[in-house]
């Protein structure tokens, strides 16, 4: 199976192509908060680089979040775009769980960690039950490093921007009995290979989302629910509506620019 993937959940953007397990072509950079002028162009490059067409792919995936929400919106605008033009199935693959694949098949328990707003953190705990099945421990969380410390009660490998930002806060709420350990140095960022291989088992199990597919996003606080419940927005229920709405207005854009001039054609030398 040949797919695209693109991982923007962070300011680390990286795209691949894979073909399998092979890697046929792959670009990683800091992108900051430029994945809308870089994404577009790094794609463009892995075609002309390997002499492949979105034609000519099998299948699409994206980091679904949660991270940045300019980031998120902006990679799963591109790729639902390449989907509505191409037809081809998208998967979604959650961006703790596209961490733990930088380390398949690991003995030890994985805690990915992403940097959020005001100080705290996005982690979840992942396990490898074999080298193609990983199960999910802790789901999703976001809240202060301290509170990640006092909920791991095994010995852990953390990973992650969050663990390199937020480690001696993460280590202020851990049990003195319980070890961590930092990941490789090449385990830390995340990886369009790797949210290529989680998502090329999703497309092979029939996993494909349909438009309406929205950014992950981790589990609104009790507060915000009772405020909603008596007339009020919630801040993230208004975050929520203005994504969904520049999420609406990239599509557009997209499909403007493809009809344009296709990703992945070559151009003609003047």
């Amino acid at each position: 199976m040949r797919v695209l993937a693109i991982d923007t959940a962070t300011p680390w953007q990286s795209v691949a192509i894979l073909d399998g397990q092979r890697i046929v072509a792959r670009r990683d950079q800091d992108a900051g908060k430029s994945h809308s002028k870089l994404l577009l162009p790094a794609i463009d490059r892995l075609f002309t680089e390997s002499g492949l067409s979105l034609k000519q792919l099998d299948g699409l995936v994206v980091s679904i979040g949660p991270g940045s929400f300019t980031g998120l919106r902006v990679g799963l605008a591109t790729m639902l775009g390449f989907r509505t033009i191409t037809g081809l199935p998208l998967a979604v693959v959650p961006t703790l769980e596209g961490l733990a694949w930088n380390l398949r098949g690991a003995s030890t328990a994985l805690c990915p960690v992403l940097a959020s707003r005001r100080g705290e953190v996005y982690w979840a705990v992942f396990r490898w039950m074999t080298d193609e099945l990983i199960k999910r421990v802790i789901p999703e969380q976001v809240g202060p490093p301290a509170a990640l410390g006092g909920m791991l009660a095994e010995p852990t490998m953390m990973m992650g921007n969050g663990w390199e930002v937020e480690e001696a806060a993460i280590r202020e709420g851990l049990a003195r009995s319980v070890k961590l350990t930092a990941a490789p140095a090449y385990a830390m960022k995340p990886s369009a290979v790797s949210i290529g291989l989680a998502g090329m088992q999703r497309l092979q199990r029939g996993e494909a989302v349909g438009l309406g597919t929205s950014p992950l996003y981790i589990q609104r606080s009790e507060a915000e629910l009772k405020y909603e419940q008596s007339g009020g927005i919630s801040p993230v229920a208004r975050r929520q509506e203005r994504v969904a709405k520049k999420l609406g207005a990239r599509m557009a854009r997209i499909r403007a620019a493809a009809s344009r001039q296709p990703v992945g054609t070559k151009r003609n030398k003047t």
